[in-house]
């Protein structure tokens, strides 16, 4: 049954404005996203950026997931789309927040999907079904250059979609005192989306980067925004999150 005819029938009488509009958008908002604890977390520099999977399995035309164009099960227009956002949005937004934690002094952490051996035996049902894989050393499993790890930067390796499930790294983050994060990466819908919803369940202060994720549509790209927007994570732009992170804590690390 579609909207239309839905709304003929069991949506009789409803309000119009009703059904378009997030009835706990506010409560959700007031007791999760903006509190003061968000901004605390970066003044005591216990903030710090996630970078999701921005490698060559899947963010670099040629290889792994785009190793064939055709076979890929990916239309030719949103392979176009997807390079062009990461190209000319993506990749510069992520590689100048970046900087501006590094220049802060706060943790950069970088995930990416690799298995343990070289067969990729232990990686998670999902991936073997969906034949990812990039084993340790292969080209697949090497991060983009323009936002690779610098010096002794966390990488965490996984094999499922959310990090939180599949590795240490909450375990990590509460050793470093790590209470905030802002995340980046590909793809919207799916490990970005994921990591997004753990954290926040986890209680960890999420903050996502809208114009630096991307995804093969804009339509799904702008959809796991609005559904993750006041509800699992604040969504700010890149110079919003440059201009806070900068003014709240980068000039006392001097």
């Amino acid at each position: 049954m579609s909207d239309q005819d839905l709304r003929k029938t069991n949506l009789k009488g409803l309000d119009p404005e009703y059904l378009n509009v997030d009835p706990l958008e506010e409560t959700y908002r007031d007791s999760i996203v903006e509190i003061p604890e968000v901004q605390k977390s970066i003044e005591q520099h216990h903030t710090a950026l996630l970078v999701i999977d921005i490698q060559y399995l899947d963010a670099a035309p040629g290889y792994g997931v785009f190793a064939d164009v055709e076979k890929s099960g990916i239309p030719v227009e949103a392979q176009e789309y997807y390079f062009k956002r990461l190209d000319h949005i993506v990749l510069p937004n992520v590689a100048r927040l970046q900087q501006a934690f590094r220049d802060c002094k706060l943790e950069v952490i970088h995930t990416r999907i690799m298995s343990m051996t070289q067969d990729g035996r232990e990686r998670s049902p999902g991936h073997k079904r969906l034949g990812l894989h990039a084993p340790p050393g292969s080209k697949e499993s090497e991060f983009l250059e323009a936002v690779k790890p610098v010096r002794d930067e966390i990488v965490i390796n996984k094999t499922a979609s959310g990090v939180f499930n599949a590795t240490n790294l909450e375990y990590l983050l509460r050793n470093m005192g790590i209470t905030g994060l802002f995340v980046v990466g590909v793809y919207t819908n799916e490990c970005v989306s994921t990591t997004v919803r753990d954290a926040c369940d986890l209680g960890f202060y999420t903050t996502l980067i809208n114009d630096a994720c991307a995804t093969v549509t804009p339509e799904l790209h702008n959809a796991t925004i609005r559904t993750l927007q006041d509800r699992y994570a604040r969504v700010l732009h890149t110079d919003e999150a440059i201009k806070e992170i900068r003014e709240m804590c980068c000039s006392e690390s001097g």
